[in-house]
């Protein structure tokens, strides 16, 4: 009998229960009036103005500033090697010494026709003024001594590439040959090294190729024994060709700032600057809602004493670090305006809905808020 009794009265205070929603949703607000009498909590951020910039990441590996093989012009054997390896040299410092014993005398003989030469167009000359040589043979004088004056160049040439010079400032490396060697122009005997600076060279995919162009910025990260190193730089060539077997264009910067720890053949990894947009309106990405009728974002509007939400329909724009660009559809969205900053799709709110703002927690705060 008790059982019976119980049930009965469940039941009815379950009719009663449907009733009253029944009744309110006469009025238009079936649940809006009782989910409204209470306050949501809520974590709030400011809408806040900041440079964003459109960042494309890729693989690269760095190289010196400049770089040769050095070679011998001249064949011939090596009489002394002037340098260490691995040493620091000027340029035009003499690095390998080759026999010039034979040039030097074939430049003896060269000077001595040379002279002789010099005597012989000078009497020419005074025999021509007292008219007692002919024109043509004064012209024969001349040649001879405008031969002599070339063949006697030419051996100074000679002589001073039997000196191998660094063509620039550097660092040599290993030496692949002694003294007493005999070298060809077609063998390389050591290399040298600018690493005053360092250079990156990367491909870029075609479809972003036409957006990078000399002054590009780039931010090179690479792993060193002491740990991740960071330098930044500018692109001085992006090629005009797109490579036909990888699509994808070649491009080259220079680092600037410390480079400690990096070394050319590292690999890297690149972040260049794509585009760059300057104090536009920022959010954090959890603060974005998305509708079928497009982003909102719900701002913390005062109504009296209390706090209300209000959806405002935005227009996104670029994305960087867990922020987004935001442009109000209609207004009414500003710098330092609150609005809800995170879990928006799971809470229970729309618009005139009571808030109870709370600030963001430190983890989950983007972009330095």
């Amino acid at each position: 009998m008790r059982m019976t009794t119980l049930r009965t009265c469940l039941a009815l205070a379950g009719v009663s229960t449907i009733l009253l929603l029944a009744g309110c949703g006469k009025k238009g607000g079936a649940v809006a009036p009782v989910i409204g009498a209470q306050k949501q909590p809520v974590e709030v951020t400011e809408v806040t103005r900041r440079d964003l910039a459109e960042t494309l990441s890729l693989v690269g590996s760095l190289a010196p500033n400049e770089t040769a093989q050095i070679r011998a012009e001249i064949s011939g054997q090596v009489r002394s090697v002037l340098f260490n390896e691995g040493e620091q040299v000027v340029k035009d410092q003499v690095l390998f010494q080759l026999d010039d014993a034979e040039l030097r005398a074939q430049l003896a003989q060269a000077e001595a026709r040379f002279h002789l030469a010099t005597l012989n167009l000078k009497r020419s000359e005074n025999l021509t003024e007292a008219q007692s040589m002919s024109q043509a043979e004064a012209d024969r004088m001349r040649s001879e001594y405008s031969s002599a004056e070339a063949e006697l160049q030419l051996l100074r040439v000679r002589l001073a590439k039997m000196e191998i010079k660094a063509p620039f400032a550097g660092t040599v490396g290993a030496r692949t040959i002694s003294p007493g060697d005999y070298v060809t122009a077609a063998a390389p005997i050591t290399t040298i090294d600018d690493l005053s600076r360092l250079k990156i060279d990367f491909q870029v995919p075609e479809r972003f190729a036409s957006r990078v162009n000399p002054g590009s910025r780039i931010e090179v990260r690479a792993q060193t024994p002491a740990g991740e190193t960071r330098a930044t730089g500018e692109v001085y060539f992006a090629s005009s060709v797109i490579d036909r077997s990888t699509r994808s264009s070649q491009v080259k910067g220079y680092l600037s700032g410390e480079t400690r720890g990096l070394r050319p053949g590292m690999f890297a990894n690149i972040d260049i600057v794509l585009q760059l947009r300057k104090g536009v309106l920022t959010v954090p990405e959890g603060a974005i809602l998305t509708l079928p009728a497009g982003p909102q974002v719900v701002a913390v509007r005062q109504q009296g004493a209390d706090y209300v939400a209000d959806f405002v329909s935005v227009q996104l724009g670029l994305r960087e670090k867990g922020l987004v660009e935001i442009t109000p559809v209609k207004g009414g969205l500003d710098e330092k305006q609150r609005v809800v900053a995170a879990g928006v799709g799971a809470l229970v709110l729309f618009p005139g809905a009571k808030l109870d703002p709370r600030p963001l927690r430190e983890e989950f705060r983007v972009g330095g808020d």
